[in-house]
């Protein structure tokens, strides 16, 4: 399940502050984690079968069947019969000798499959993760709908969206977070101190629908879109009106332009606007230098440094918080049964990922309240739901281990796991 259009709003420190910034949130206990107990899904005299395999130290792979009978095709959506098949990848940060990241491929602005995705970046293990542009007439379909942070590198923004869910993971201590995180950026001119906010990172900027016919966007009056953009999103700018603004990795403008589309070399930086915010673009960078702020901060606004080990993806809904259940009311087709992944962490600091097969008489699938069913009884104290239908999919050394809904679908970004350090 994917969204097909944007819901947005508009450094470096050491690995260990940002190691302890994710210690903020989350509070190690001795508690002992949940084991064994059944699904609550459908009916409470379901048989239900499990097997484990372990696939390296301190990483797990078991397979949950509930039911044994195919669904009636007329009664997926509702019957309490299932079956359902879930996948669950089980990570002990106090025995694993690997790390948890996320990766996203060529670049940001592509879509590959997650089996892809993980025999390229040499991982054991990976699910798919964020929300993505998706559209098939869309001319970058793997642009992530909300947070995409690899590698310390924030290549784009979290969206304002109430729904929104943010999974981040510092690879360097596998301690997770999850929460709404914010964003500001800005760009201030280093001579004449003249400023101009930043609205998105890596995010094509829309021309204003009464200026659309302008060639020259600094005639328009209409505010538009300011964005900063990377060499990571595509091997080119999006292209069209508007101004763009060149910038070395020191801040200072390499060139100017009255239309929007170039190459980036590396070390490069650019900066689009559209609308008003053309000019102002080019008042504020001029041709000198300029300092670009961003800034990512937790629900409790405090600042997470960018360290190189940091990365973060989107969902869609908490499932679980402090142990409770706490995906709202809905109703919808997003609501209702669909394949899903989940992403979440035990009171212990064990990471799982799981998948539940769905749309299938082989495996129903789940509704947002079973599928936060699901996370409480794996024992997540804290779980999202990230991106789901026809993208849910769990893969072991570039092999599928799950049944996808329909053909294997290319994805934006997938949470890996990478058995060394």
């Amino acid at each position: 399940m994917v969204i097909t259009s944007r819901q947005r709003t508009g450094m470096t420190r050491a690995a260990a502050a940002a190691a302890a910034a994710l210690s903020l949130v989350l509070v190690p206990t001795h508690h002992v984690e949940a084991a064994g107990a059944a699904l609550p899904l459908g009916d409470a005299d379901l048989p239900e079968a499990r097997s484990t395999q372990s696939l390296a130290d301190g990483v797990t792979l078991t397979r949950i069947v509930r039911g044994t009978e195919p669904a009636p095709a007329d009664q997926i959506n509702t019957t309490p019969r299932g079956p359902w098949v879930v996948n669950v990848l089980t990570i002990d940060p106090h025995k694993t000798r690997g790390h948890l990241e996320a990766t996203y491929g060529p670049d940001l602005a592509k879509t590959e499959p997650v089996t892809d995705l993980v025999r390229s970046s040499g991982a054991l293990a990976g699910v798919n993760a964020s929300f993505f542009t998706f559209t098939a007439s869309e001319q970058y379909p793997g642009d992530p709908v909300g947070l995409g942070l690899y590698g310390g590198k924030l290549l784009s923004e979290p969206t304002t969206d109430p729904t929104e869910a943010d999974f981040v993971v510092d690879s360097k201590s596998n301690r997770a977070l999850m929460g709404r995180l914010k964003w500001s950026g800005g760009v201030q001119n280093r001579k004449t101190r003249a400023a101009l906010p930043l609205e998105y990172v890596d995010h094509p900027p829309v021309v204003p629908a009464d200026c659309a016919d302008l060639t020259d966007q600094t005639q328009c009056t209409t505010p538009g879109d300011v964005v900063r953009f990377t060499p990571e999103f595509a091997g080119s700018t999006p292209s069209g009106n508007g101004v763009e603004v060149v910038l070395d990795r020191k801040g200072c403008v390499v060139r100017t332009s009255g239309t929007r589309g170039t190459q980036l070399a590396a070390g490069q930086t650019s900066l689009q606007a559209t609308g008003r915010d053309a000019l102002t673009l080019l008042q504020v960078a001029g041709e000198g230098c300029v300092n670009t702020t961003s800034r990512l901060t937790d629900e409790q606004g405090r600042e997470l440094p960018m360290s190189s080990g940091l990365y973060g993806v989107t969902g869609r809904y908490r499932l679980t918080a402090g142990g409770k259940v706490v995906v709202p009311p809905g109703s919808g087709s997003f609501f209702d049964r669909n394949p899903r992944t989940i992403a979440g962490t035990t009171r212990q600091g064990s990471i799982v990922l799981a998948t539940i097969d769905g749309r299938m008489v082989t495996s129903v699938g789940t509704t947002m309240d079973e599928t936060a069913a699901v996370a409480n009884a794996l024992g997540l104290d804290d779980s999202i739901n990230l991106d789901g239908g026809g993208s849910t999919t769990l893969s072991v050394k570039g092999d599928l281990v799950n049944q996808p809904s329909g053909p294997i679908r290319s994805v934006g970004d997938a949470l890996v796991f990478v058995d060394h350090r």
